[in-house]
């Protein structure tokens, strides 16, 4: 009996603080929130509540079930998200990066024109822009990767110890990738040099090529048919190069013609020039000029020397002139000859015929008689 008493008093005591039946008009809004209901409540009480009920219910599941998964687990949850989220927002915030230095430097610098009115070419401008922005791209991402690094406690231990030893471990990257770095270093020399541009007509191993691309670890060029060669930067530093675009873009083109012996040679010579001086990419504030370069075995060699605004004209421009040139000479009646001998008899006479060579043609027409 006194137990269901006592039951029965906690709950009158229960429902007078937790439903209060009587609010008065002077019962404000506050008094109302249901956060206050249970702040009164004795303290024999308060450790009997559901936490449901009390409001914190949640934030407790939420206590318990972070707790529970620390214990299985044997790591921090709370610390391991908070890490992969620090994690992701360094990698975004490094490739928003550079992609705004790969833009900014994508527009050219206002006042630099071709011809080096401002002080620098066009193509050396572009050229420095190109390895400064790779630069930049490289610096940015390697800084990233080693924030992240740090921000995971055991490769940041790692780091820490590579870098107390950087010394030995400098001599030994060194020594397996010297080809890799010799590279990088070429290309910023290329590029502070600039014995080549990006966009220049050069001549690689005998291959007429246009520079499309300056990378810090090779150098990519377009042959005259449409072929990449993308070459070290090593081997472009040590190469020997013909550059046709670098200070002045003008070039002198030469067309070689053998004509005969007996033709005159001074009409070939008129001609050569008038077919020069008509072509639209010939300049005719340039010499142009027609020798003879050799007296060959068969032909009278000439050559015609003018000059084009560059290196990219050149080839089909002697074409159209050695075509136009030779339409020319047939109808001017001016040989140009094949490869030919002049064979030449001094003694026509026949040989005599040995005496035992005539027995034996005598005896061999007997016998068959």
């Amino acid at each position: 009996m006194e137990e269901d008493e006592i039951s029965l008093a906690e709950e009158d005591i229960f429902r007078q603080y937790t439903f209060p039946s009587d609010f008065g008009p002077e019962v404000s809004a506050a008094d109302l929130d249901g956060s206050n209901l249970t702040t009164d409540l004795p303290a024999q009480l308060s450790s009997e509540i559901p936490p449901q009920l009390s409001g914190d219910g949640f934030q407790s599941s939420m206590v318990t079930f972070v707790d529970h998964l620390n214990a299985t687990l044997g790591i921090d949850i709370v610390s391991l998200v908070t890490t992969i989220v620090t994690i992701i927002v360094i990698l975004i915030l490094t490739h928003l990066a550079a992609k705004i230095v790969e833009r900014a430097f994508a527009f050219q610098i206002p006042g630099v024109r071709a011809g080096g009115k401002a002080g620098i070419d066009f193509e050396t401008e572009m050229t420095f822009r190109t390895i400064i922005r790779r630069l930049l791209v490289a610096f940015i991402y390697i800084f990233g990767v080693v924030i992240v690094i740090f921000q995971i406690p055991p490769l940041s231990k790692i780091a820490v110890t590579f870098l107390a030893g950087a010394g030995v471990a400098g001599i030994a990257i060194g020594f397996a990738a010297k080809d890799s770095l010799a590279n990088v270093i070429s290309g910023i020399f290329l590029a502070v040099f600039h014995p080549f541009r990006v966009g220049d007509h050069i001549n690689f191993e005998n291959e007429y090529c246009q520079v499309e691309d300056l990378t810090l670890r090779h150098t990519t060029i377009r042959t005259w048919d449409g072929r990449r060669i993308f070459v070290p930067n090593s081997i472009m530093g040590n190469q020997p190069i013909v550059n046709w675009s670098i200070i002045d873009p003008i070039i002198t083109w030469r067309v070689d013609v053998g004509i005969g012996y007996d033709a005159d040679i001074d009409k070939a010579r008129e001609i050569m020039l008038d077919v020069a001086q008509r072509h639209p990419l010939v300049l005719k504030d340039r010499d142009i000029t027609v020798r003879v370069t050799d007296l060959a075995d068969f032909a009278v060699d000439l050559r015609l020397s003018f000059d084009v605004p560059k290196r990219d004209v050149a080839f089909t421009t002697g074409c159209d002139i050695r075509e136009a040139v030779k339409k020319r000479f047939d109808r001017e009646g001016i040989e140009i000859p094949y490869p030919y001998r002049n064979i030449v008899i001094q003694n026509p006479e026949p040989a005599p015929i040995p005496k035992d060579h005539r027995l034996q043609g005598e005896e061999g027409g007997f016998r068959s008689s």
